[in-house]
């Protein structure tokens, strides 16, 4: 039954991945996302969590955490890890591998400042990281959540999108969302209509040898006939250079194909003001403030998936703008995802308020909505 608690932002986290049914948990130590690892160690060593199968590994670093991710994945483990900063970048490796063989790994992503290790609090200075780190094409789909609410809401959400596109899957939140406590209202799956998608274990043999018409297309997928049975063998290294293009071509039709259903988006204030803010994570409940105390002035557009990004929503949302700001706690971070899906499209000037790991206040951006 529903119910709702006031809790910390990691916390609430912590609680939709058991609410979505989630089994293992690998990662190691860092602010500001370890009250995540936290709450999941306390659930792992509770008799309801000795019963749930639960299972926790606090690995060496993250570059090991990453690999036992992916193989909780291939075991058919709903798993997933939590990191930031510097942690995050030690992920990509395996998060490169994830994209490379369709494996829906989950992270929860609580950005700190950068460069480095720099401040460990707050910041939105990993979107370029978590969209298109490491070695690959950016075949990974990324969430950004504004409210408490909504790290409980995506929380849940991440799960059912990586197990039912086999994408790497990531919720990209932040150091102010992980440490703040607020209501949250908490519910099953099940209250909501939700129905989890269940997982597979791409690995055990009664999962390798399936009729051919049992078997998912997928593009890194190597089938081989043995006697009618046909044999899955995943693969994330490959031989050839003409080989590497014809597996990223057919992931990249495989990803085009699940975007249109993956896309999230928010227009918020009235459709004729002639300011457009473009804001995502915490900062964009700083703009919705500031829109409702602009008299009319402004409206809102907020991608909640960065990954795939709604270029053509916020091409729609730019029309008859006058003034386009856009306002993030980094440098150049969306501002890059705004110009490039506002190259040509508009002639409205476009204000860059970049403000590395900077809380930006609703006052901040309706001075900017008001400046001639």
């Amino acid at each position: 039954m529903a119910e709702k608690k006031f809790l910390m932002g990691n916390e609430a986290l912590g609680r939709a991945a058991r609410a979505a049914g989630a089994k293992a948990f690998y990662g190691y130590p860092i602010t500001p996302s370890s009250e995540i690892m936290h709450f999941w160690a306390g659930e792992f060593t509770t008799e309801q969590g000795k019963k749930d199968g639960l299972v926790f590994l606090q690995a060496e670093d993250e570059i090991a955490a990453g690999f036992m991710l992916v193989g909780g994945v291939l075991a058919g483990l709903r798993s997933f890890t939590a990191s930031a900063g510097p942690g995050h970048v030690l992920l990509q490796d395996a998060f490169s591998m994830a994209e490379a063989m369709r494996l829906p790994v989950v992270a929860y992503l609580m950005q700190r400042g950068g460069p480095s290790t720099s401040t460990v609090i707050y910041s939105q200075s990993e979107v370029n990281l978590a969209c298109f780190g490491g070695n690959g094409n950016g075949f990974r789909v990324v969430y950004s959540p504004s409210t408490i609410q909504d790290l409980y809401d995506y929380g849940i959400k991440v799960f059912n999108t990586a197990w039912k596109h086999r994408f790497p899957t990531f919720l990209l939140g932040d150091g102010y969302l992980a440490k703040t406590m607020a209501e949250v209202e908490l519910y099953t799956p099940a209250e909501r209509g939700i129905a989890m998608v269940e997982p597979e274990a791409y690995l055990l043999e009664k999962n390798r040898k399936r009729p051919l018409a049992e078997i998912v297309p997928s593009p890194e997928l190597e089938v081989r006939e043995d006697g009618g049975v046909q044999y899955d063998c995943l693969r994330n290294c490959l031989n050839f250079e003409e080989e590497t293009a014809a597996v990223n071509a057919e992931i990249m039709a495989a990803y085009a194909k699940a975007a249109p259903e993956i896309l999230e988006w928010e227009n918020y204030g009235p459709t004729d003001a002639k300011t457009l803010i473009v804001a995502h994570g915490i900062v964009a409940a700083a703009a919705q403030a500031a829109v409702d105390q602009s008299g009319g002035q402004a409206r809102l557009f907020r991608p909640i998936t960065l990954q795939p990004f709604p270029l053509e929503e916020l091409r729609k949302a730019a029309k008859g703008a006058t003034k386009i700001i856009v306002a993030e706690s980094a440098l150049n971070q969306l501002a890059r995802f705004v110009k490039d899906a506002l190259y040509g499209v508009t002639s409205a000037p476009l204000i860059e308020y970049g403000r590395p790991s900077m809380g930006i206040l609703p006052e901040e951006i309706v001075g900017l909505i008001t400046a001639k």
